[in-house]
């Protein structure tokens, strides 16, 4: 998975997110950090309200947050996301000694995580 901080660099060079079923993101500072949550139709459902999107958490949530607004949380893109925000740029994806090498046309980025590798080269294409 990729790092809070990895994340924050994505959305800060201008990824968008638009919520589906099966991402995963963090509400930061609210002495969360560690938990990872998932939008599902059954606990974690994204609803549009008044023109921007909230998070709504339903019944199964033990804690009393029942909704909090999509910039207010950091999406945690998955592989085949961030595969896909590469483009015709990605070439291929190595296993390494110490991880996993994502291959652009002019450049590859290493990391102990596959998606930690796709999320720097991602960041390197976006210029954060």
């Amino acid at each position: 998975m990729i790092t809070i901080e990895q994340a924050g660099r994505l959305r800060k060079a201008g990824v968008l997110w638009n919520p589906v079923a099966g991402d995963r993101f963090v509400v930061p500072d609210r002495d969360m950090d560690e938990d990872v949550f998932v939008v599902s139709d059954m606990t974690v459902e994204v609803h549009d309200y008044q023109g921007s999107k909230v998070i709504g958490f339903n019944g199964t949530t033990e804690w009393a947050l029942d909704s909090i607004e999509q910039r207010e949380v950091i999406w945690l893109p998955r592989e085949e996301q961030l595969r896909t925000l590469l483009g015709p740029h990605f070439r291929a994806l190595e296993t390494v000694p110490d991880g996993f090498r994502v291959v652009l046309l002019d450049t590859t980025h290493t990391a102990p995580d596959a998606e930690q590798a796709y999320a720097d080269a991602v960041i390197h294409l976006l210029g954060a």
